[in-house]
Parts: C-alpha cells; structure tokens; sequence
C-alpha cells in the first residue's frame, strides 16, 4: 500500500499534536465518554466468502487493542486507533467477532454479527414411479441440502408452470440450513407426459443482497388407467387346416391406450395383429392359419399390458383338416355320341352328393353315366360334400362343365338374313354360329367387295348397304348363308342447297328457298321466327323481311332443322332524337356528341366545323357501341355550325349541328392557395379564393368545426381549416384551405432547479420555454466569468456542473423569431457553509490555529485540493485529514445571501459545519 506525501505527515502530525493538547485542556471542562466500534456490526457473507473487519476506538491512545473471533484470518493492518483484519473461508452458520481496547484502564468492547448463507446450488426432486395409476396418490418431495439460511428460504413445487404448493420457512433459527418440502398429489389423465420440477428461492434482498434461485432438474409423469375386465376375445369355433380366420382382441376404458402392449396367439403360436385406437379403445385384429400339426383342441390367447399391470381372455378353437372334393369327367371334350362317366370323391370321413345322388357311405365315391348330344354341351355337374366336426355340420362343393364338339348351325336367330340399319351411330354388327368348338364366322360381297366387321363396333355408312355371303367354319365342319344389309339414314342441310346467311335489298324482289339431301327425299318447309305461315313464292322486300327463319327437312329417317338470317340493307336516315341538331359541351365532363345514324349497312358518320372558329375541326363523337374506346375530347372544344355526313355503300344524307361550350367549376392552387398566412394583431381579412368556369362560378368559404367569429382584427383562434366551395350550374368544386396565424414571441416560462440557494460545487439548471409562431430561437446571457456552461440542443435548458462564485448572478434569456424579440431575466446566487472549531482553554485555540498556519501549505496542494485521502492511511499515520470545507471561504463571500429562483444543492448538518473524507480503493 503506497504511503502518503512527506508533507501530508509533517501537516498531519501537526494537526495531531494541536488536536491533542485540545483534548487535554478540555478534560477540565468535561468528561468526553470512550467506545469502540466494529464495522461492519452486522454481515451476512455467502458460506467460503471473505470479509474485512474495521475495529477502532475515540481513544487517544490505547494502550492495547485486539479483534476476537474463531474464523480464518488472511491479512492485518493497524493504526494507532484502530484494526483492519481479513476473514476467509467463513464458513459458521453464525459468529460473534469482539472488538476490544484499553483505555485509561479501562476495557471498551464492541460485539458484531457475521451470518452466512449459502446458495440453492442443488435443487433435488425425489424421482417419480415409471407409472401411476389414475385416481391413486403419489408424493411429490423436494430437497435442498445446505441452503440457508433457512428462515429466507421459499419451496415451490411445479406442474410445469403451475404452482401446486409453496412454503416459506420464515421464523425459522438463523443457524438452520436446508429444506425438505413434500406434497400428496391425485394423478390425473391431464398428468401423464406432465412435467414436474421444484423451484428453491433465497430471499436475501431485506439484507441489501439479491434474490437467488435455482430449480431441480424435471421429471416426467406417466400415469395409467386399466380397467379390471379382461379384453373381449372374438375367435372362431372351427379353424380348417390350412386356411386363414380372423381373431379380434378389444378393450376400453384404457389410458393411454397407445402405450398398451397386446399379445396375441393360438397354442404356442404368436399372431402379429394390426391394432386400431379410437380414444381408450383399441381393436387388435389378426389372421390365424392352422397347420396339420394343430389340429384338434387349441387355446387363443389375448393377453393387454398397461403400466406393469395385465389382464388375460382365452378361447377354445377346435383345428380340423377336410380336403375339397374331388370332381372328374371320363372326356372333359367328348365328340358328339360319345358315351362319358363322372365321378365326385372326398376324404375318408366325408359324404359325397353328385347332382341330388349320395353315394351309398361316407368315405365312397359316387358315378353317372350319359350319352353325349349337342344338348349336353356346357352342362354342369355338382359334386358336394359333407363332414361332421364338433357338432357342426360343414360342408365343400366342386362343379365342372363337360364340352361337347359338334359342326357349326347358322339359325335366323343367331344370324339374321336381312338387316337395316341407320346411317350414323356405332352399332356392332352380328352374325354368330352355333358350335363346338366355337365356329369361325365371315361375311363377304359375293364378287370380292367389302368385308364385315363382325363383333366389332363401328360406324354404319350408307356405302355398307348390298348382299354378303357369311361362311362359319370349326373342325366339325361349316355352314353357309346369304344375308342383306339395308342402311337408312336422315336428311342433311347444307351450305350450299340451304345458306346460313341471305342478304336482300329494300325495294327489289326474293324468295326463300331451302334444298335437303337424304333418304328418301325429304319434304322442306321455312317459317320465320315468331310466325306460323310458311313462306312461299316470290317477295317484294321491305325492312320487315329481315329475320330468322327456320328452315326444316322430314323423311321418313328423321328430320333437320336450320336457321337462316335474313338481312335487309338500305341507305342512310338522320333523326332529331338519336342526333341532335342543338348541343352544348361541358368541359371536363367527358361526353361526347351522340349521333347514331339508322342504315345498313351501318353508316360511318363524320362532322367538321363549317365556320368560325371551328372551321376543318371534327368533332369527337361517341362511339355506337358502348364498350368501344371513346376518342380522346380536345382540351378546349371550339363552338360552333358543325356539317355530319353519314355513308354507306347505299348512299349518303348531311346534317348540321349547332354546338355551345361551358365548362364546371374549377379551383387550384393559383386561384386559391391551399395554406394562406395571417399576422396576429392585423386587420381582418377574407380568404383569396376565386375559381375558373361557364357561366360564372360563386364561392364561398366557411370555417370547419367551430365558426369563425367576426373580428375587426386577426387573432389566433382564426387559424384553422377552412372549407370553399365553387358552384355554377354544372357542379361543384371544393378545396381545403390551412389558415395559419403567425405571433412575435414571448418567454412564457424562466425556472431554476433546484430553486433556492446553490451551494459552491453544487449544481443547477435554468429552463427557459417561450411561445411564439414560427416557433423563437432560443439565446442566453450569462454573468461575466461564468464558465463551464452546458446548453441543450434547442439552447431551452442552461446547465453548470460544479459552481463556483462566478456562476452567481444575473442569467438572461432571449426569444427570437421573425416578428420580434422577448427577454426575461433570473437571479442565481452561490452561497456555501462556515467552518468552525471550538477547542477550549486559550492554549488550546492559539495551538489551533498555529497548526491551521502550518497547514496552510498542504491545503493547497493537488491531494487536498481533491478531496482525497485514504482512511487508513490517515488514522494509522496520526495525521490530520483534509476538510471539505476547508476550501470554503471563497463561496462565503459569493453566497452569503440567497438569490431569486435559486437553490442549495445539498443540506449542512446542525451545527453548520460539514466533515467529509473520500474514500479510494486500499
């Protein structure tokens, strides 16, 4: 530890000696009581911590002194009137340290505290069972081994984030260390995959430390519900060698169900069954195939497993063997006449049937005999067999088909000698043989033409019509037959006999007429739309020809139907309703001039100015068709005579159009601008607001909200938003208008902080808020040689940091802006406290102030100047300290009465006078 200054222990000791002849001339005035004092007195330390202890005394010189304790000690440091020692690894719940001196033999104690704590670094949850079943208790308990002490200890046990109990253990002794904390708790169906964890919480902030928490690591709840029913086992009585049954295992009511395990067999065989879940149900189902080896008696077992527990169903299943029967013919394919036998066989203890006949005992075969004829062909026979197991009768079938051959037969039936189809659709065209083997059949134009596509589908076309010859051949032999194909078919419209689209011309002569194509010749009438007659013969044409007509074809194979559209054209016509010859244009509105022109084809419509202003200028017209794309409208239409032409192919015709311009109101920003300015204080004015537009546009303006009240001169509740509106005969136009009122500033507010007094070193803050619009600019004026002035960015708030003696005056505040300047001023004054020592006895004062003479030198020095002198240092040394009001008669001067909206920045004790020491790190 650096030592102090030679100057500072020449200045200290000095300052010692004079303090101590003080003492002693006071001792005849009165007796001053002695003590010892520990610090700290009382400290709570975290267990294996350290902790410095400071013991010291008012004695002038002790003649022994000392620190009693039963800790560790890392380190000592000693002074004339006191002790600095280091307590480490303390680790006692609780310990008494004593401070002791000797003093004018007399014994002075201080007794301190020293309580540890230590941290809930082990939070311990007691491990939960693998399962519980739901609707039992299960114990919750938490450990926290060490911690304390236990009366700032809190224990809270958690499902998840839910609290399910808490407990302080405050009131407990101090010494007590470590906690054990144990809940009852119903499992739940909610509980199972539920999170359990227990919180510790070390509350040590009444004693100036934090609070220290920690928690147990989190264990998991599985809980289980099982019902006491065994499983429903569904199985059947008899399982037959070789052939696969299915079993089905359910259960309900379990939780979870997905966590069961199902085990399921027949004898010694384990089955794989697929399980289904629906809530707390399962269904586990699974195929069982016996073997030879199995037959007889057998058990099926199902057996469900849910957290340790088990509940077990069994069925008896009887396995038995019974082979299908056995079916044979003597000639599966017997040529016509030829003599077959048929015999049906089972195993050893089966009775067989062969068609309605038993056999004469079981374990025997049974046997017919027959001649073969085209009418056996494809006749069946039936073997059956029965067989007794366990009571129950079960039985087996088997059937076979016996082929006779034989020479193909054309019948009418089968194979008709004339057709007659329509033309058109698909159709499949048959001509099928009898025989056996299944005959060959081909139909063919006798001179080579085309051939049929028998058995298939296709499209039937007049060009099949004529006489085939169809042959059926097999290995038995062949037969031939002539057959007659006929193709009908409906009439047809087309273009060319019957046109889609007819155009006749008003004023000449047409007849209407319609040729069909079909078999036979069909018969055509035309009726127009909406009409009953048929027309008929030669017309004169007039506009009311023109139509739909439907035209219409019958034969015997149907009919057909088309339209025909008639068009009448003729020339061009102009009408005062659909075009006007008198038409005023309003600018902006977007219509065009409509002139629509009866003539068809429709006629094309032009129309150019003939004189004036509008000489050779076309005007834009609306176009016929209200989807089509307007032209654009010129910016300033030119009234006047306009010539309209309208054409087509059968002529021409002329119109003139008288043509006059208006136009809405209008409004923008030259005509009446959007913010306007007024001057407090000014004569009252309008707003400057006109609009453009034919005829003439009225405006007027009104306020928004609150009205306007009339005034001889502006004020500031004129500014706000105004509403114009321009109207003339072809609508209106609105425009918001901002009316802001401009003012010269004025300091509204000039405010210290703190108010009062300021103290030397101390400081303050001057706040300065003008209103004025635009808003002022803010600019202080400070007393002459005050420095270190702090200003915020809008220069509003004035700050000093430290004042001194120059700081103490008159401030002034300035503002500003483009219609004039405000000032208001504040008065700041620094004042400070006294320093005052009484010693008695005049020896003792002239002593005092000899040693204030010989500080004089050190008291101007860099370390007094600060403020800074370490504690033990100082007392170990004998020395004086450095006073904080030593540097203080300065500011006295400055300070010594209170200023307007001034304030101290700090508060002196009673007495007036203030002993400070700063102290830094040993």
């Amino acid at each position: 530890m650096p030592g102090p200054s030679p100057g500072l222990h020449r200045a200290l000791l000095g300052l010692w000696a004079v303090l101590g002849l003080g003492l002693l001339g006071l001792s005849a005035v009165a007796q001053e009581p002695f003590w010892a004092d520990l610090q700290p007195r009382v400290a709570l330390v975290e267990r294996g911590g350290s902790l410095w202890l400071n013991c010291s005394t008012n004695c002038p010189r002790p003649e022994r002194g000392g620190l009693e304790t039963s800790l560790r000690r890392n380190g000592t440091q000693r002074g004339l009137r006191w002790l600095a020692r280091q307590l480490v690894d303390i680790r006692e719940p609780e310990t008494q340290p004593v401070c002791f001196f000797r003093c004018a033999r007399r014994t002075l104690q201080a007794r301190g505290l020293i309580r540890t704590f230590q941290r809930p670094d082990r939070v311990e949850l007691v491990p939960l069972p693998a399962w519980q079943p739901v609707g039992e208790n299960f114990t919750l308990s938490c450990r926290v081994p060490g911690a304390g002490p236990r009366g700032s200890l809190t224990l809270t046990l958690l499902r998840g984030a839910q609290e399910l109990i808490r407990r302080s253990f405050a009131g407990e002794p101090p010494r007590a260390r470590g906690a054990v904390l144990t809940a009852t708790v119903l499992a739940r169906r909610e509980d199972h995959g539920a999170n359990f964890s227990c919180r510790a919480e070390l509350d040590l902030r009444p004693h100036g430390l934090g609070l220290f928490e920690n928690s147990s690591a989190t264990r998991e709840l599985r809980t289980f519900a099982l019902p006491p029913d065994p499983p429903l086992l569904a199985a059947p009585r008899l399982l037959e060698v070789g052939s696969g049954r299915l079993v089905s295992c359910a259960m309900d009511g379990l939780f979870p169900a997905s966590e069961a395990g199902v085990y399921l067999a027949l004898g010694d065989q384990r089955l794989s069954p697929d399980i289904t879940l629906e809530g707390d149900a399962f269904m586990a189902t699974a195929t069982a195939t016996a073997s030879a080896e199995q037959e007889g008696a057998r058990q099926l077992v199902c057996n469900v497993t849910l957290g340790g527990e088990s509940r077990e169903t069994r069925e008896n299943v009887t396995v038995y063997s019974f082979p299908e029967p056995l079916l044979t013919l003597s000639e599966p394919n017997a040529p016509e006449g030829k003599t077959v036998t048929v015999t049906c066989a089972a195993g050893a203890r089966a009775l067989v049937t062969l068609d309605g006949i038993p056999a004469a005992v079981p374990g025997q075969p049974a046997q017919l005999q027959l001649n073969a004829t085209e009418n056996d062909d494809r006749r069946s026979f039936l073997c059956d067999a029965t067989l007794e197991v366990n009571g129950e009768t079960l039985s087996k079938n088997e059937s076979t088909e016996l082929r006779v051959l034989y020479a193909p037969r054309l019948d009418d039936s089968d194979c008709p000698r004339s057709w007659t189809w329509p033309e058109g659709p698909e159709q499949t065209l048959r001509c099928e043989a009898r025989g056996n083997p299944a005959p060959s059949v081909h139909c063919a134009r006798p001179d080579g033409g085309a051939v049929l596509a028998l058995g298939l589908l296709g499209p039937i076309t007049r060009a099949l019509a004529g006489t085939y010859r169809c042959t059926a051949t097999n290995v038995q032999g062949q037969a031939v037959k002539d057959v007659t194909l006929t193709v009908e078919y409906a009439p047809a419209l087309d273009s060319v006999g019957c046109p889609e689209r007819i155009t006749w011309l008003e004023g000449t002569e047409a007849s209407l007429s319609c040729v069909a194509h079909g078999v036979p010749p069909p018969n055509v009438s035309c009726v127009r739309s909406g009409e009953a007659g048929v027309v008929e013969g030669l017309l004169h044409v007039v506009r009311e020809h023109a139509g739909t007509y439907r035209c219409e074809a019958t034969n015997a194979r149907g009919s057909a139907a088309k339209n025909v559209a008639v068009t009448v054209e003729y020339g061009p016509s102009f009408e005062e309703l659909s075009c006007p010859s008198n038409w005023t244009w309003v600018e902006g509105s977007g219509q065009l001039f409509s002139c629509e022109v009866d003539g068809k084809p429709e006629p094309s419509v032009v129309c150019v100015g003939s004189g004036g202003t509008s000489e050779g200028v076309l005007l834009p017209l609306a176009p016929p068709d209200p989807g089509a794309r307007a032209p654009p409208i010129p910016r300033e239409l030119a009234p006047g005579t306009y010539i309209c032409n309208a054409t087509n192919q059968h002529g021409s015709t002329v119109k003139m159009v008288s043509v006059s311009a208006e136009s809405p109101p209008q409004m923008d920003e030259s005509t009446c601008p959007s913010h306007q300015t007024w001057l407090e204080g000014a004569e009252a004015a309008a707003l400057a607001c006109s609009a453009r537009g034919r005829p003439s546009p009225q405006v007027r303006c009104s306020r928004e909200g609150t009205p306007r009240t009339q005034r001889l001169h502006v004020s500031r509740e004129d500014a706000g938003v105004y509403r114009c509106l321009a109207t003339n005969t072809h609508g209106t136009d609105a425009r918001i208008v901002t009316v802001g009122v401009e003012y010269r500033p004025v300091v509204a507010e000039l405010a210290a902080s703190p108010p009062g007094g300021v103290r030397p070193g101390g400081n303050f803050t001057l706040t300065c808020r003008a209103e004025a619009w635009p808003p002022a600019q803010i600019s202080w004026r400070a007393p002459p040689g005050a420095l270190n002035i702090g200003l915020s960015s809008n220069n509003s708030t004035l700050s000093v940091a430290g004042a001194v003696g120059s700081h103490g005056g008159e401030y002034e505040c300035a503002a500003t802006n483009a219609h004039g300047r405000h000032t208001r001023r504040i008065t700041v004054r620094v004042a400070g406290p006294w320093l005052w020592v009484a010693v008695g006895g005049a020896a003792g004062g002239a002593a005092l102030l000899a040693a204030g003479a010989g500080l004089a030198f050190y008291v101007q020095s860099t370390a007094c100047k600060k403020g800074e002198y370490n504690v033990q240092e100082a007392e170990s040394s004998g020395e004086a300290v450095c006073l904080n009001g030593a540097g203080a008669g300065a500011g006295a001067d400055t300070g010594a009465e209170g200023g307007t909206e001034a304030a101290d920045t700090a508060e002196a004790p009673a007495g007036g006078e203030v002993f400070a020491i700063q102290l830094t790190s040993a």
